[in-house]
């Protein structure tokens, strides 16, 4: 056990001990049920209580008003029925000796209207945000007290379910709109001067210290500046955190940057692959220097060293590994073990975010346990029956994930690859310039397979008489796909993204027609943008480009692509390809008008999806037990495959991942793991 790192310091804050300074700050992975913290939410959040951090936070955006309603999965705080499920969640957290923190917020003009309980969006003005649209209702006396009081209420459910505190969300909010002149232009008490417009925040944090007590935590989150390329804003944010430390109501200050009222900013706020490590902790420092309460900050905070940096210089007080903590929710415990280097990584793909604003939970792209806690095991038990010889046909996310559970559950795994490395797609999709950082997940499992023993077979394809020569009791196949692009006449004239991210060389008028609408042909032109003497267009059939992506990443494609003078060209379905010369033609038809147009490019890239490899899976179907067959009732329900058939079959036999349909790879690893789990 690591005691001298910085890292596992105990500290004080307020009443609270936490025994150490890793915490996950308030977010809202939309696992509510009805507003309310649920079996689902709570097992998320005591997964990461279990593998020992000191204070976990949660309610990111927690309603307080009914003209705030969740309509985006957030928890409802604005009247009792909140009070039980806090207490039961109090107990499951403290049981763990982690503290428990909830955040509440009045979304002000960051919502819809048209969703909830329909009531006008209330604002300090009648200053549109981009992001959710609606145009505000000045709020007026009446709305400004009666805000201060519902945030008072909702502090004291939370003091009653047990918490240890509460934090106030101004970032962007309600009180931080008042806070800030961008969205704030009353002529009265409350804005024009810094003064007035930090007077609302005031308020309410006087109501809610009165109405909770001095024995009870009260934090604010709130932006050190809106633009960090502004320096006078930064001494504003400064200056008003100042006088809001003066007026000693708070007792802590989460300190992060930018704006999040448009979806560019708002992915600057919440960076994804392409930003640095850490990005903004140099500035919390800074703030700290000159404030003087605890100071918490998280913002990409994606690995020990970087936390350990912050803590030990004294940069901040309590350091936030939020989304490190999905993708791997026992990062002390490991630490505390000696084993950090078995923590699942964060590589910042952002697809837990992106998942919120769009499918409407949040999931780790390669910790499928996350978010499924009753169902899905972060670790995993040894099996009770006999030992079996499994073998692993394919090193993709599918294969690696099959073989690391079955070495897990105490079985001989035998893996089986075609190539020299491990990966499959997400090797390649990692050389896709930013996304590098993908990477990470197939050395994670590469190390795992490793340290458990697998007996891994390189640079070998293998056919029916292979496999059965290994004497499988279980072959699961996870040969992956392989790049449809023969889907139109002429297709074979295509280059595949496959072909074109591994090296291919092109030059001249590149082509990328996209169908596909996630990360693969945006990703494709971001690269062979950046090649030289190349002039890339990409056509989708879609309203716009990666039209299956989230916001955090999207904005970032865009930017890239706007700056690099890729042509993007929606609304058009490729018909046909034909050779031209030394060139393609290709005909696309508009989705709307059926109007046809011609390019005449050097390369036709085209990103349509895969295609199953599953020769081998038809090849020694019959001579399985269960004919192949997965039994998805059984999956479902968390149960072992029973389907078998009473021929004279040799071994059970299973396909998962793109083996099966071309999908992702959140989709692959889940398939390995909720099957792999029971054999």
């Amino acid at each position: 056990m690591h005691q001298d790192d910085p890292l596992l310091r105990p500290f004080q804050l307020k009443h609270l001990a936490l025994k150490n300074r890793i915490i996950s700050t308030p977010h809202a992975p939309a696992y509510a049920e009805d507003g309310m913290p649920g079996l689902r939410y709570q097992l998320y959040h005591e997964e990461k209580a279990r593998g020992g951090i000191g204070l976990t936070m949660f309610g990111g955006s927690s309603c307080i008003a009914s003209d705030s309603s969740p309509v985006f999965g957030q928890l409802y705080v604005g009247d009792d029925r909140v009070i039980p499920y806090f207490q039961e969640f109090s107990a499951r957290i403290h049981k763990h000796q982690c503290g428990l923190i909830c955040q509440i917020s009045h979304l002000g003009r960051r919502t819809v209207w048209n969703n909830g309980d329909w009531l006008p969006v209330i604002a300090p003005s009648r200053i549109r945000e981009p992001a959710h649209r609606a145009f505000p209702k000045a709020m007026d006396q009446h709305e400004i007290d009666r805000t201060v009081q519902q945030y008072a209420d909702a502090a004291l459910r939370c003091r009653e379910g047990g918490l240890d505190g509460c934090e106030i969300l101004v970032h962007g909010h309600l009180p931080g709109q008042f806070l800030m002149a961008y969205s704030n232009d009353r002529t009265d008490k409350y804005g024009g001067s810094l003064e007035n417009r930090v007077r609302y925040t005031l308020e309410l944090l006087e109501a809610v210290r009165k109405r909770v007590g001095d024995d009870f935590i009260i934090g604010i989150r709130i932006e050190m500046t809106p633009d960090t390329s502004d320096e006078l804003a930064q001494q504003e944010c400064l200056q008003a955190l100042k006088i809001i430390q003066h007026g000693g109501l708070v007792d802590y200050l989460s300190l992060n940057v930018g704006r999040i009222d448009s979806d560019f900013q708002l992915s600057r706020h919440l960076p994804a692959m392409w930003s640095p490590l850490a990005p903004w902790v140099a500035m919390a420092g800074l703030f700290k220097s000159e404030l003087d309460l605890p100071i918490l900050h998280a913002c990409k905070v994606a690995d020990l060293s970087s936390a350990r940096h912050a803590i030990e210089a004294n940069l901040v007080d309590l350091i936030g590994m939020t989304r490190a903590h999905i993708a791997d929710p026992h990062i002390v415990n490991k630490l505390m073990a000696g084993e950090a280097d078995r923590i699942r990584p964060c590589v910042g793909a952002s697809y837990c975010i992106d998942r919120i604003y769009g499918e409407g939970e949040a999931l780790c792209l390669h910790n499928v346990s996350t978010g499924r806690e009753a169902t899905m095991p972060h670790t995993i038990e040894p099996s009770l029956q006999r030992k079996k010889r499994i073998v692993v046909i394919g090193a993709g996310p599918a294969g690696l994930e099959a073989a690391r559970v079955c070495a897990l559950r105490g079985h001989s795994v035998t893996l089986i690859e075609a190539s020299d490395k491990p990966g499959g797609q997400l090797r390649l999709a990692a050389r896709a310039s930013w996304r590098r950082d993908l990477i990470g997940i197939v050395d994670w499992y590469a190390a795992e397979l490793n340290l458990l023993g697998v007996t891994i077979i390189w640079n070998t394809l293998a056919d029916a008489s292979f496999v059965i020569d290994l004497s499988p009791d279980v072959v699961i196949v996870a040969c992956g796909g392989i790049p449809d692009t023969d889907f139109v006449p002429g297709g074979e004239l295509a280059i595949s993204v496959w072909d074109a991210l591994d090296g291919a060389s092109l030059a001249g008028d590149i082509l990328i027609y996209d169908d596909h609408g996630q990360h693969q042909g945006v990703s494709c032109a971001d690269y062979l943008s950046d090649q030289p003497d190349t002039r890339v267009e990409l056509v989708t059939p879609d309203r716009h480009a990666a039209a299956e992506m989230g916001g955090i990443n999207y904005p970032e494609y865009m930017r890239r692509l706007y700056n690099k003078r890729v042509v993007v060209t929606a609304d058009y379905r490729l018909s046909r390809m034909e050779k031209n010369a030394n060139r393609v033609s290709a005909t696309f038809d508009n989705e709307f008008t059926g109007q046809s147009i011609v390019r005449l490019v050097d390369h036709l890239v085209v990103e349509h999806g895969t295609l199953p490899v599953d020769d081998l899976f038809e090849d020694i179907r019959a001579l399985s037990v269960n004919d192949g067959i997965t039994d998805a009732t059984a999956l479902l329900n968390g149960s072992p495959q029973g389907h078998k058939h009473s021929g004279d079959g040799r071994f059970e036999l299973y396909r998962v991942g793109d083996a099966v349909a071309s999908r992702n790879v959140h989709a692959a690893i889940y398939d390995s793991l909720r099957l792999a789990k029971d054999l």
